[in-house]
């Protein structure tokens, strides 16, 4: 069954029909097709997309147009795209299944794509042990220091709010490496928290409820927010979402150094998958320009003012 699948019966949208007289060989061999379909049919989504649009760019409009022709739903497709891009099709491994895939997909090398691949055979690596050695991989030790400005954006799993588990899993990690809930409140945050220190903490609205959990047991007390008015809309449930919230928490008696008040919501149109606009990092300095400092989870590299920690940090 070299590429080709012959149903000798009949086919339709929601129906397979066979003959009566369809031996047990064929009967084994139409399931194997079928079996080998349901496993590539993700790489053949993005394969054909990516004969088209080569730079893995697809407007939004044009995913609408190709979902009512082929009835292949937007996230799919858009998800099936990113992959095949970032995985060439000389790296990939026949006896991985496709989510093996997604979760080297953010490492931009090659060779370490294969690396990680080749030890999930190897090894018989699950998906989700797979993805924990390759956060446990990248996680480097917190720094001894003692800060008074903390700026943090915890990389939440939606597993029981606003995305389902498997879209978690499908979506998300491929941008980067999310962390459990309990992962997030075992992390030791307070040990490099002053006895008077600030944190502002991102948080997302369907995680909002645990982000006030979390921080009260990182032991800070919330105060106030910003909300970043992104521009561009998101998916959600029940609304559009188009903004995102920073709170402000203490931990002893902290107030800002610079009595200067600034509007609770910034408009700025949204850039990257989860990056934050410059503008918040700079905000905090005016409002917060004495003590040590340091963003956590963060994704850009260390300044002369600012420490940073994470595994996503060059």
């Amino acid at each position: 069954m070299a590429g080709e699948l012959t149903i000798r019966g009949k086919t339709t949208s929601t129906s397979l029909s066979l003959p009566k007289n369809t031996s047990d060989e064929e009967w084994i061999e139409l399931g194997e097709a079928l079996g080998k379909f349901e496993r590539s049919k993700m790489w053949w989504v993005g394969d054909w997309l990516k004969h088209k649009y080569p730079e893995g760019y697809v407007e939004r409009g044009v995913y609408d147009e190709l979902e009512e022709k082929t009835g292949i739903p937007v996230p799919t497709m858009r998800q099936s795209l990113w992959v095949c891009k970032a995985v060439d099709s000389s790296t990939r491994v026949d006896d991985l299944t496709f989510k093996h895939h997604e979760l080297v997909a953010h490492i931009p090398e090659a060779k370490q794509q294969k690396n990680w691949l080749d030890k999930a055979i190897k090894d018989g690596l699950t998906v989700h042990q797979l993805r924990e050695a390759i956060r446990g991989s990248k996680t480097p030790e917190l720094p001894t220091d003692k800060y008074r400005v903390l700026y943090a954006d915890p990389p939440w799993e939606y597993g029981n709010a606003q995305h389902g588990l498997e879209e978690q899993e499908t979506v998300l990690e491929t941008h980067y490496p999310t962390m459990s809930d309990g992962q997030l409140l075992a992390f030791p945050i307070w040990e490099i928290a002053a006895d008077e220190s600030v944190l502002f903490c991102w948080a997302t609205s369907p995680r909002l409820p645990f982000a006030m959990q979390l921080i009260s047991e990182w032991r800070f007390v919330y105060k106030a927010m910003f909300v970043w008015d992104k521009v561009k809309h998101n998916v959600g449930y029940y609304n559009s979402v188009r903004h995102e919230l920073l709170l402000i928490c203490t931990k002893g008696s902290c107030l800002p150094d610079v009595k200067e008040l600034h509007d609770s919501v910034v408009t700025i149109e949204r850039g990257e998958h989860s990056e934050k606009p410059a503008y918040f990092r700079e905000l905090i300095d005016k409002m917060y320009p004495r003590g040590k400092r340091i963003e956590l989870f963060a994704r850009v590299p260390a300044t002369d003012k600012w420490d940073v920690w994470g595994n996503e940090v060059e």
